[in-house]
């Protein structure tokens, strides 16, 4: 979700963090042309097991990223079981009403429901991921140029 209140759903068959990163790539190039010459991307995660400061996958995977296009990335994490502060929360709310007992059965009828919501009053941006997102993706150790630091919390609450 950008601070305009802009909101992109990504689909894929499994949530992994090659999945997460493979969207994260999708909607960056969906959206740079709009954020002019930003040179730092702040996310905000709610330390997910896809996409938890730990995971190594995900940490490899988003430092590639960030070396292909140029950005500092900055990861902010929620703290857990707050999610009444991270608002991409409220959303899910929100689909889920427009699902109103909707067998979802496949990829495609997800994508069809995903359409019909509205956030803040706009249609969402709905994509889906090709490929194949195998589970269990291991690295042995932390990416070579991967800055660890103290967590700090989310003053902006």
């Amino acid at each position: 979700m950008l601070a305009s209140g802009a909101l992109t759903l990504i689909f894929c068959q499994r949530e992994t963090s090659d999945c997460w990163v493979d969207g994260l790539s999708m909607w960056w190039e969906s959206v740079k042309g709009q954020l002019g010459r930003v040179k730092r991307l702040v996310i905000y995660r709610d330390n997910g097991p896809k996409n938890a400061g730990n995971r190594t996958q995900w940490l490899r995977r988003r430092i590639e990223f960030a070396d292909g296009v140029g950005l500092e990335i900055r990861l902010v994490y929620y703290p857990a079981y707050h999610s009444k502060y991270n608002p991409i929360e409220h959303c899910w709310g929100v689909l889920e009403q427009k699902w109103g007992g909707t067998l979802l059965v496949s990829l495609r009828v997800i994508l069809q429901q995903a359409r019909r919501m509205t956030w803040r009053g706009r249609s969402p941006v709905v994509k889906r991921l090709h490929g194949e997102y195998p589970d269990g993706v291991r690295l042995r150790g932390y990416p070579g140029r991967c800055l660890l630091t103290e967590a700090q919390p989310v003053r902006s609450l």
